[in-house]
């Protein structure tokens, strides 16, 4: 098994921060603050390979895109991709918020074209981590190359719509160790901008060769049916506690949506707002601003994503793992959105309190009626 390896370093930044995408943002991320999160992404899934396939080669791309990560992993790549200079590795590297789409493609078209000086062939498998910005890129690379070289993401991005990604890091090392098969998957990306004012359009840019697995997340896909009588009974019952002094936090997406629109404001578009006795105390929201607002007892309301059930780890970072350990849960989805999910699943960035969250749980389907779902 020969794997190339790149990682787009300033993927999902922006998410923490409330800025629903990295995309033309990543100087407003920095400037507001945001930590890199698509190194510590990359480092889960190299030493998941390392320990399944410690005899894997690797190539990579050179620094900040890769090369460290792997050496750290414990691999010694064959070769070093350079997209910034001369292609030996050995130019001065840009910083991470440097690096472009098409520094990635390069990576990408030498990866599936092998040769060069050590006469490699080509990867057997591009494994990149990054968000549906960066799986377009990747595919688009491909392509115009002509190759069938499959493609496996590692999920590190804001929203990551696409079936080309595992669902954890480690779930795509599983899969890059041991696939024997490839199907056709799609990718989707939207336009951020649009987005941002609450428009959400996931668009088909692509459909690549990827691994045949049972670990790989669907589709972004929407779900059919109302949710009129589920956004009453929650908003009755958060009438109920207030006077209590028990916060809110209301996640992004149109079914929570209409439970901040049955309480009687305008939710902001896909963000995540926060409501106590009967008031908005804070709007599209940040990490950092959801932790100063909450108090003693604090409840999170958010819905899976329909096709893919994940509840927590797409479109939704500002509810961190520092969040979640401060809030009980609440999950609410229409019938129709939960008809389409095996399993409900969470990638926090924390492995651990993916664990704790882990089994069996009440989820919100109408006024008054409930289902149980699994948290895989």
């Amino acid at each position: 098994m020969h794997v190339g390896f790149v990682m787009n370093p300033v993927a999902g930044m922006g998410g923490r921060v409330g800025l629903k995408g990295t995309d033309g943002k990543v100087a407003e991320a920095v400037a507001r603050g945001a930590e890199p999160r698509a190194p510590d992404r990359a480092r889960r899934a190299l030493g998941r390979l390392a320990a399944v396939a410690p005899e894997a080669t690797v190539s990579t791309a050179a620094d900040p895109m890769g090369d460290r990560l792997v050496r750290d992993a414990g691999f010694d790549p064959v070769r070093v991709v350079d997209p910034f200079g001369d292609g030996d590795g050995d130019g001065d590297p840009p910083g991470p918020t440097e690096t472009t789409a098409e520094h990635t493609a390069r990576v990408v078209r030498a990866f599936s074209e092998g040769g060069g000086a050590d006469a490699l062939d080509p990867v057997d498998l591009v494994l990149f981590v990054g968000g549906d910005g960066t799986a377009t890129d990747v595919a688009a690379a491909l392509e115009a190359a002509g190759s069938e070289v499959p493609m496996l993401g590692v999920p590190a991005g804001v929203k990551v719509y696409s079936s080309v990604f595992a669902v954890s890091p480690e779930d795509a090392a599983e899969v890059a160790a041991a696939f024997s098969r490839t199907e056709r998957r799609e990718v989707m990306d939207i336009d951020e901008d649009a987005y941002r004012e609450g428009e959400v359009h996931p668009e088909l840019r692509a459909v690549a060769r990827v691994p045949v697995a049972d670990d790989l997340q669907s589709s972004k896909q929407t779900a059919s049916g109302t949710v009129e009588s589920l956004a009453e009974g929650v908003a009755d019952d958060i009438r109920e506690r207030e006077g209590k002094g028990v916060t809110f936090v209301l996640g992004p997406g149109s079914t929570v949506g209409a439970i901040k629109a049955e309480l009687g404001f305008e939710p902001s578009p896909i963000g995540v707002d926060v409501w106590r006795d009967g008031e908005v105390v804070l709007r599209d929201g940040t990490e950092r601003e959801i932790l100063d607002a909450l108090g003693e007892e604090n409840v999170i309301v958010v819905s899976p994503i329909g096709g893919q059930g994940f509840v927590f780890g797409r479109g939704n970072p500002q509810l961190s793992p520092a969040v979640i350990r401060q809030c009980d849960l609440q999950i609410v989805a229409s019938r129709a959105k939960l008809d389409d999910v095996r399993a409900l699943r969470v990638d926090t960035d924390d492995p651990e309190l993916d664990d704790e969250l882990a089994g069996w749980v009440r989820v919100r389907v109408g006024k008054f009626e409930t289902r149980m779902m699994k948290i895989a």
